[in-house]
Formats: structure tokens, sequence, C-alpha cells
């Protein structure tokens, strides 16, 4: 009979950790046994998400301090961490060691390499030794790594586009990637709940917002995951990122450049083969429905990331396209598919919604 994952959530007022809550509810073998935070304390699920008219045994958002962290790890076999960086690297560094399982969803130890980690995260400060015991978490290219894994980072939600849709051809075909250039569009709520005047709906309705025009950070991560992946390499990999008006969903378009020989078919095979036996990942081609896709509201509301593989003949260059819900498989359907590899449980469990469209 398999025992019922106790989980805690740090981060519990924001938009991730309310989605954590919403998956964790209906996971079968999961329930909420802890709720954190720093500015909503006291206040219960249903006042914070007005989605979820959720009691909880009673649960309200507690503070995590050094003073209360043994109390919390007594609760719990997981906890998720959907809060900033530089909090998610202070509450890491306390929770190791006296929790089963931490599974982070903020960058602070998604990049390994010290100087690069310093280079997009120059306010976050870690413990280097506890960084290189963190796993980062695509479950469908490090499944088994995350058996048993006491630390988990997971990839942000543009690297998790990114990376499933480049992994085919660098793990899978073993190609050498010269140049990579992604443009990558997304909804307001990949911008966290943070009061910013770009964000206001006068400006942001309507919009298409070069906010990151010449880098991100999650471009970073990708190189730093895929150089030390292998049997293929990657030379230059460069973003340029797009606020869009609609609130969940992302796309990235990747532009590959290679000296290697290939064609439609080949690469078709190469993604079917690649991604044939993780359900999450669905290849497809762009003409296959009455819309063109991938297509972010294709995938919105589920754990799906769909990607699609064009060869450009004329121009020399294969574009890879890859959506998801950027609050789903880009954050908290991740975690619990992580958490789900984690404990032995189906990878499935408690991510088996389809999509919902229109929305």
């Amino acid at each position: 009979m398999t025992r019922t994952i106790r989980a805690g959530v740090v981060g519990a007022s924001g938009l991730a950790g309310g989605e954590l809550i919403r998956l964790i509810t209906q996971h079968p073998h999961m329930e909420p046994a802890f709720l954190g935070g720093s500015s909503n304390v006291g206040r219960r699920p249903a006042e914070l998400h007005p989605g979820l008219r959720l009691d909880l045994g009673g649960l309200t958002v507690q503070p995590v301090t050094e003073d209360t962290v043994d109390d919390l790890a007594e609760r719990v076999d997981v906890v998720f961490l959907a809060t900033p960086a530089p909090v998610s690297a202070e509450l890491a560094a306390l929770l190791a060691d006296r929790v089963p399982a931490v599974v982070d969803l903020s960058g602070a130890f998604r990049i390994r390499t010290p100087e690069l980690h310093d280079r997009w995260y120059p306010k976050v400060k870690r413990r280097t030794e506890l960084a290189d015991r963190f796993v980062y978490g695509v479950p469908e290219l490090i499944g088994d790594q995350l058996k048993d894994a006491p630390l988990i980072s997971l990839p942000g939600c543009y690297a998790t586009a990114m990376t499933l849709g480049l992994a085919p051809l660098t793990l899978g075909l073993g190609l050498d990637l010269k140049t990579v250039v992604v443009d990558g569009k997304s909804g307001s709520s990949g911008g966290g709940l943070q009061l910013r005047t770009a964000d206001l709906h006068p400006f942001r309705s309507g919009a298409i917002a070069p906010y990151a025009p010449t880098g991100h950070r999650h471009a970073g991560e990708v190189r730093d995951f895929l150089s030390r992946s292998k049997p293929g390499s990657i030379g230059t990999l460069s973003m340029s990122a797009y606020g869009v008006s609609t609130v969940r969903g992302l796309l990235t378009s990747s532009y590959v450049f290679t000296d290697a020989a290939v064609d439609q078919r080949e690469l078709q095979r190469a993604y079917l083969r690649f991604y044939k036996e993780h359900r999450f990942v669905r290849v497809r081609r762009n003409t296959e429905t009455l819309i063109p896709v991938p297509d972010p509201q294709a995938v919105l509301g589920s754990n799906f990331c769909d990607v699609t593989v064009l060869h450009d003949e004329e121009d020399g260059r294969i574009v890879v396209l890859a959506a998801l819900d950027n609050l789903v498989k880009g954050a908290a359907g991740q975690a619990v598919q992580a958490a789900n590899l984690r404990f032995g449980l189906p990878e499935e469990s408690g991510l088996t919604m389809q999509p919902v469209m229109p929305a």
C-alpha cells in the first residue's frame, strides 16, 4: 500500500504556491501538511487564492525560521520552496538534512558553475557545497537521478521549454550545435505578484514588451546544463525574452545552426524516439490541428510541454518550438512530477489533467 507523502509549501501565497496547493490537494498520494510564508502569516489558502475554497484541516500560513524549522521537519516528507531565490538559498540551508526532500522552484541552485551563477544571480549568496548537492530536476532527462535525491532544483519555465526542445538534438542525435538563438514569449504570470509599472493593465494589455532583449538568466542555466551533458555539445546560446498580454503560458522558438547534415524525417523520428516513454512531452507536427501548434493555449492547466521540430532547408537551420504552461509544467506541475519520482510514485500521479481550451 502506497503511503501518503506529507507536503509543505513555503511561499504559499504566491502564484506557484497556489498552483502547488491545487495540485497537492488532488494528488492521490500526497497531502498538504504545512504552509509557510512571511507576508500573509495566519491566513488560510482560500483567502489568498480565490479559486481554492479549501479548509485543509485548518492550515494557515506560518513563518519559517531557525526557531520553527525543527517543528516543520517533523511534519513533512517534502518541502516545496516557491520563494524568491535569496530566500530559497537561506531556507535550503536550514532544511537540508532535516527533511527527506527539498524541491526548490527558484533560481538559487539551478546553475552549478559558480562564475555563471554570480553572473546571473549576483544577489543570491549560497553555500557552494550545498549547491553541489542539488540535482537539476528535468524529470524527462535525469529522472534516474531524482530517485531518493534529497535536494532538487527545478529549471526555470523558459529553461524547461528550451532544454526539452534542444535535448533530442544534443543528447539524442549527439549533434554539435554551433549557434542557438532563442526567442521567448511569456504571459504576465511569469513575473509573479510583484507590483511593477510595466505589469499594470494599461501597459501590459495588448503589449509585446521586450523586457530582456539581450539576454536572460534562463539561457545561462540551459548553457550550464547542456555544456555538462553528452554526447552532443553547444557553442553559443543567446536569448531574447518578451512579455505578451496573456496571463499563463509561454513559447520558445529556438533557431539552431549546425554543420550536421539532417533532414525533416530524421529530425521528426529522433524527437519521437527520444520522448517515446515520456508522456508529458508531446511531439507534434506543426499542422496537425485546426490551429498551428505548439501554441501555449493548447497546454494551459496541464503538465504537458508541446514540442515541434522543423528543418529549414533553404536557410540551413533547425527550428524548435516548445510551449508549456509556465505555472504548471514550468513550475508547480514539474515540482510534483519530480517529487513523484523522488518517492517512487507513478510519475503522472496527480498530474493527469488535460489542457483547458479555450482559456
